[in-house]
């Protein structure tokens, strides 16, 4: 589109979500001063002045900062000393989210993030916006990224046909048995049985570990907050997730920009059916979802076991080890406690390689890896027969090369 957008100013109440958030994490650091009675004037002087430095901060930031949608570009300026123009393409968008901090939400406005594809994978963030502005925005933007003289028509919310949502005691029941939860609980019994047994050294433990306690607690919470009421949704614009507790993220993944699929089945979430699906972008990973069907159309199974030898390797992984493929998808499966499978389209495969180390050139092995512009999830046949390896090198080499030729 060749129209041009005026620039454009974030919402003026932008500097005081920012300057509040860091006055909330002052104020988080403080607490153990202020407990201990170590409390003073020059102190509380002190953080204020922080507080309105960053808050000066922050407006200055509001206002040399600006926005357009210039043709089928973002367009953001902003620096004082050092300006800076940049342009984030459209067509490159991998998702849309709009974030909703607890502070924002008290505001009534929320923070627009396009998550870009290309050798950055770099973030455009526009925060903060009116919460009335920010969903047409989101809309209007994902219209252009689709392109075609009818984007305008298109510019606005696609509706949404729910496909699953987690129950809240699922969740719950999930953080329960997860690692981080597990350690949660012991760190709480150990504590209980100190306070029981020694009241005197159970306070020291908990004045001396503040920080772990906290760094444990803060971890549990951020998952319950993040993953609360999830929901997965299919729009015509891609896949609609919805989250959050204090803290409400909304994200839209385009059609055609995952760039892997990792199940991760932990021991005792076998046990309950459970599992979590995590989707690679070329910007980042997103967590927790079902329906692989929806996110990797014709995903095959793991049905090609590793061969005998590799015992002498991995004798604890060998009967966990598989690989398969269709003409489209490859699947890799590895772990023996958390189970991991992984999915990569071969349309966003960028290169394979074939490796052998030491050990495995004297049990004749060897190991294929695929590479995609993902950051975070990475696919392998590992421990292959040697001749098995490079067949499978050539077929997905070529079909690889036919994927992308591929009408999308």
């Amino acid at each position: 589109m060749s129209e041009q957008y005026g620039w454009r100013r974030l919402h003026p109440l932008s500097p005081v979500v920012r300057a509040g958030r860091a006055t909330i994490a002052i104020f988080i650091v403080l607490v153990p001063t202020l407990l201990s009675g170590g409390r003073n004037l020059s102190s509380d002087y002190f953080q204020l002045g922080a507080v309105a430095v960053l808050a000066g901060l922050g407006f200055v930031s509001w206002l040399v900062t600006r926005w357009r949608i210039d043709g089928d570009d973002l367009r953001i300026e902003t620096g004082v000393l050092r300006r800076q123009s940049l342009r984030f393409p459209l067509a490159q968008v991998q998702a849309i989210d709009i974030v909703r901090p607890g502070l924002a939400r008290m505001f009534r406005v929320a923070e627009l993030r396009l998550r870009m594809g290309g050798a950055s994978g770099g973030t455009a963030r526009l925060a903060y916006l009116n919460e009335h502005e920010v969903e047409p925005l989101r809309a209007q933007l994902l219209a252009l990224a689709h392109g075609g003289e009818e984007a305008e028509a298109r510019a606005v919310e696609a509706p949404e046909r729910l496909l699953v949502q987690v129950p809240t005691p699922r969740l719950i029941a999930s953080i329960l048995v997860s690692d981080v939860g597990m350690l949660a609980e012991l760190v709480l019994v150990g504590l209980a049985i100190g306070a029981v047994l020694a009241p005197g050294a159970a306070r020291g433990i908990v004045s001396g570990g503040a920080a772990e306690l906290v760094a444990v607690a803060t971890l549990v919470w951020r998952r319950f907050n993040q993953e609360y009421r999830f929901s997965l949704a299919q729009t015509d614009d891609g896949l609609r997730l919805h989250g959050g507790l204090v803290a409400l993220n909304t994200e839209t993944i385009r059609p055609g920009r995952v760039q892997a699929v990792r199940m991760v089945e932990p021991f005792l979430w076998r046990r309950l059916g459970w599992c979590r699906i995590e989707v690679d972008l070329a910007g980042r990973q997103r967590r927790k979802g079902e329906l692989l069907e929806h996110v990797v159309p014709g995903a095959p199974q793991p049905v090609l076991g590793a061969p005998r030898r590799v015992l002498f390797k991995s004798p604890l992984r060998f009967r966990y080890l598989a690989w398969g493929r269709s003409d489209t998808v490859v699947v890799t499966q590895t772990g023996r406690i958390r189970r991991v499978t992984v999915w990569v389209p071969l349309q966003k495969v960028q290169s394979l390689r074939r490796v052998e180390g030491p050990v495995q050139r004297a049990l004749s092995l060897a190991t294929v890896h695929l590479d995609t512009a993902g950051r975070a999830l990475h696919a392998a046949l590992r421990d292959r027969d040697r001749g098995e390896a490079d067949e499978a090198l050539g077929d997905l080499v070529r079909l690889a090369r036919a994927a992308r030729r591929a009408p999308t």
